[in-house]
């Protein structure tokens, strides 16, 4: 893991003690070092690899770990790893794929400290913030929220308001965003393009905080969000130049096996058009609950098909985690 140390931030863009209303140290050594090992049979091993890494904060105690849930989905090892060096098994206790939060219970003693929650709905857009990764000051970056806006991801999944920041930090997955009392509210999921000032740059967005809240009592219980799990179609959607066209399918999902082919376009769900893809997903999550028909409405070479796709429970297609 020494690869992880062979590069650092300019000192410019590095959070420094003197510059910070929190203690720096602490906030360190709360984000811990998350490495996932998972089958090569597993249904994500094909799109997400099977040797994933990225960070985790601290946020109890007891050394529960927050991280981006990609990292552990369908993991069967997991090894946490503190700034100061420790490492300890961990154990993928939950992960909720409309938010994307996973929670990793460490199986043993974590010597780490953990962060406070506070609110991304408290910050505003031009607020300095700061993105803690593994490996202290080097690894750790004072940027700024440039927009507080939806978003939606080709794989079904749609923010209401995702926080953006920049500069970009390099190493997203799961990194720690603090606002200016070092109070944890958001946790590393992507690194974007966007357009700011007519130029376009590299973003981070980050899954605010607040949404786990409502969830995170269910999680540590069940393993899963309360909410009944939306419909899954299988469909791997992009929007270039406003339309939606079905970029790839899963293998074995509901449109696979409905007769959706890679290439059709989305003009609507039943009769209703959309436009866009979080109309699209929001339509399809308001018939109802996973198993639940979806008539969509395609183009094909020119010609309007429609199928109507049984959708599923996307968790129903994940490898389960084995109890310690």
């Amino acid at each position: 893991m020494s690869e992880e140390h062979t590069w650092a931030f300019p000192d410019s863009v590095q959070p420094k003690p003197g510059e910070t209303q929190f203690d720096l140290e602490r906030a360190f050594d709360a984000v811990v070092l998350v490495r996932a090992e998972v089958p090569e049979d597993a249904y994500s091993a094909s799109t997400l690899g099977t040797e994933r890494g990225g960070y985790g904060a601290v946020i109890r105690e007891d050394g529960l770990v927050l991280t981006i849930g990609y990292l552990i989905n369908e993991a069967t090892q997991i090894w946490l790893t503190t700034h100061r060096g420790a490492s300890v098994p961990g154990y993928p206790l939950a992960y909720d794929q409309a938010t994307g939060f996973g929670l990793i219970q460490p199986l043993g003693k974590l010597p780490a400290p953990h962060l406070p929650r506070g609110l991304a709905a408290d910050v505003k857009v031009g607020d300095t913030v700061f993105v803690i990764g593994h490996g202290g000051r080097a690894h750790s970056l004072r940027t700024q929220v440039i927009a507080k806006q939806e978003f939606a991801g080709f794989w079904e999944y749609v923010l209401d308001e995702a926080l953006f920041t920049a500069p970009a930090h390099p190493q997203w997955g799961g990194a720690a965003l603090l606002d200016a009392q070092g109070n944890l509210i958001g946790t590393g999921s992507l690194l974007v393009q966007q357009e700011v000032n007519g130029e376009i740059i590299h973003v981070n967005m980050f899954v605010p905080i607040d949404i786990l809240n409502p969830i995170f009592d269910s999680m540590l219980k069940t393993g899963r969000s309360p909410h009944p799990p939306r419909p899954w179609l299988g469909m791997s959607t992009q929007d270039p130049a406003g339309k939606l066209v079905v970029a790839r399918l899963s293998p074995g999902g509901p449109a696979s096996r409905a007769g959706v082919k890679a290439g059709d376009l989305v003009l609507g769900v039943g009769a209703t058009p959309v436009k866009g893809l979080s109309e699209f997903f929001r339509a399809v999550w308001r018939l109802g609950t996973a198993g639940v028909e979806v008539p969509l409405m395609l183009s094909r070479s020119g010609d309007v098909i429609h199928i109507t796709v049984k959708s599923a429970d996307r968790n129903d297609f994940l490898r389960k985690p084995k109890l310690h």
